[in-house]
C-alpha cells in the first residue's frame, strides 16, 4: 500500500489506523491505571506489601498472562478466519464489563477469575490489531506505522500507569474501586470511538481455506521465534516491575504524585521516540535497531542490579536514563519484523505469538522473581536480573547470524 493512494482508499486507510490507535490507547490507559493500584487493592494496604502477600498478589495479577496465553492464537485464528474488527470489538466490550465487575469486589479468587478473562479479550484485541495495521501498510513504512502503534500502546500503558500511582496518593485505600470504574469508563469509549471509525470500512476479506494446523507450522518457525523469544524475556521484566513498583515506591517513601509525573514524562518520551525508531528501521533494517534496542535492555538489567546494591545514586540513574531510549528501539522494529515474516492469510495468527510470548513472560517473570526474591532476598534480584540480560545477548546474537545467513529474497521485506 506504498505510493499514492485515491483520496477514498487514504480516508480509509486513514480511519482504520485511528480506529486501531484510539482503541490501543483506551484499552492501554485502563489497564496501565488498574495494574498500577493492584496490589494495593487487593491487599486494602497503600504504603508497601509484606512478604506474605507478594505470592497472592503474583498469582491474581499472574491470571491476565495466563489467559492471554492460553487463548491469543485462538483468537488470532479467528481474526484470520472472520474479520479483524469483529475480534477487536468484542474484546474491548468484553475489558469494559469485566472491568466494572472488578469494581465490585476485592475477593482474590473473583479478581483471579476476572482477570482471566481480562487475558483472554487483552490477547483478541492486540492480535487483531496487530493484524489490522500489517494489512494497512505497506512493507516500506510498516516499521514507522509499528511505531505509531507501539507510541500509543506505551503512551496508554504508562498514561495510565501515571493516573494509578496518583490515585494511590490521593484516593484513600478503600475507594481504589472507583480506578477499576474509571477504566471500565475509557474502555467503553475506546470501543465507540473505534466503532465510528471502522463504520463503512472494506471488510478482511476471510480466509475460506485456512486450516489452523497448517498456520502453526508459520508461527513456530525458527525466524518467527527469533523475533517473539526476545519479547518473552523482556516481559519477565516488565510485568513483575508493573505489578509492584507502586508498593514498592510507596513502601521506602517515595512520593507517588512524584513517580507519576516521572512515568508521565516517559509516556510522552515514548510518543516521540517509536515512530521514529520505527522509520529507522524501514531504512536501516530491523535486525540492526533491534540490536540497538537489546544491548539498552541489558543495561538497563545492569544499572537496576546497582540500584538494588548501592541505591538511587546520581551516576547510576544517568546510567539508567541512558539506557531507556536505546531499550526503545526494539519494539517497532521488532513488530514490523514480525510482520514482514507473516503472510497475509494467517498474519492474525502470526502476530499473535507477539502477545503470547508478553502473557508468558509476565507469568514466568512473576514466578521466578518473586520465587528467587523470597528464597535469596536481594541477590535473588541479581540473579534474576543477569539471567534476563544474558538471555538477551543470546538470543540478540542467534537473530543477527539468522539474518546474516539467511539468502537473498527469503522474505518479501529485507529486514537486516
Amino acid at each position: 500500500m506504498s505510493g499514492a493512494l485515491e483520496p477514498a482508499a487514504a480516508s480509509s486507510r486513514r480511519r482504520a489506523f485511528l480506529a486501531v490507535f484510539s482503541s490501543t490507547f483506551f484499552v492501554r490507559f485502563a489497564f496501565g491505571i488498574t495494574t498500577a493500584v493492584f496490589a494495593s487493592y487487593i491487599t486494602r494496604s497503600t504504603a508497601g506489601i509484606g512478604q506474605g502477600e507478594v505470592g497472592v498478589v503474583g498469582l491474581v495479577s499472574a491470571m491476565a498472562p495466563v489467559g492471554e496465553l492460553a487463548t491469543v492464537l485462538l483468537s488470532g485464528a479467528v481474526a484470520d478466519r472472520y474479520g479483524r474488527f469483529p475480534v477487536l470489538f468484542a474484546g474491548i466490550g468484553g475489558s469494559a464489563v469485566i472491568f466494572a465487575l472488578k469494581a465490585t469486589t476485592r475477593w482474590p479468587l473473583a479478581l483471579g477469575t476476572l482477570n482471566l478473562l481480562f487475558g483472554v479479550a487483552s490477547g483478541a484485541i492486540l492480535a487483531a490489531s496487530l493484524a489490522l495495521i500489517g494489512d494497512w501498510s505497506g512493507a516500506n513504512e510498516r516499521g514507522f506505522e509499528m511505531g505509531r502503534f507501539d507510541a500509543m500502546n506505551l503512551f496508554g500503558w504508562v498514561g495510565g500507569f501515571a493516573f494509578g500511582f496518583a490515585a494511590l496518593g490521593l484516593v484513600p485505600n478503600s475507594e481504589l474501586w472507583f480506578v477499576f470504574a474509571v477504566g471500565a469508563v475509557v474502555l467503553a469509549i475506546g470501543l465507540f470511538s473505534a466503532r465510528s471509525l471502522a463504520r463503512g470500512l472494506p471488510p478482511h476479506a476471510a480466509g475460506a481455506n485456512y486450516v489452523f494446523r497448517d498456520v502453526l507450522g508459520h508461527v513456530f518457525r525458527r525466524s518467527v521465534l527469533l523475533v517473539t523469544l526476545p519479547w518473552l524475556v523482556i516481559y519477565m521484566l516488565i510485568g513483575t516491575a508493573l505489578i509492584f513498583l507502586g508498593s514498592a515506591a510507596s513502601g521506602v517513601g517515595v512520593p507517588t504524585e512524584l513517580l507519576a509525573g516521572v512515568i508521565a514524562v516517559g509516556g510522552l518520551l515514548l510518543v516521540v521516540t517509536q515512530p521514529y525508531f520505527g522509520r529507522l528501521s524501514d531504512r536501516w533494517g530491523r535486525t540492526r535497531l533491534m540490536t540497538v534496542g537489546a544491548i539498552g535492555f541489558t543495561s538497563l538489567m545492569i544499572f537496576a542490579s546497582l540500584v538494588v546494591a548501592f541505591g538511587a545514586r546520581v551516576e547510576i540513574l544517568v546510567g539508567l536514563g541512558v539506557s531507556v531510549p536505546a531499550a526503545l528501539a526494539y519494539g517497532p522494529a521488532a513488530l514490523a519484523a514480525l510482520a514482514d515474516l507473516s503472510v497475509e492469510i494467517s498474519r492474525a495468527t502470526t502476530m499473535a505469538i507477539y502477545s503470547l510470548s508478553i502473557s508468558a513472560g509476565m507469568v514466568l517473570g512473576l514466578v521466578a522473581s518473586t520465587g528467587l526474591f523470597a528464597y535469596f532476598g536481594n541477590p535473588g534480584l541479581y540473579l534474576f536480573f543477569g539471567s534476563i540480560a544474558v538471555a538477551l545477548v543470546v538470543l540478540t546474537i542467534l537473530r543477527y547470524r539468522e539474518t546474516s545467513l539467511r539468502p537473498e529474497g527469503a522474505l518479501r521485506t529485507p529486514v537486516r
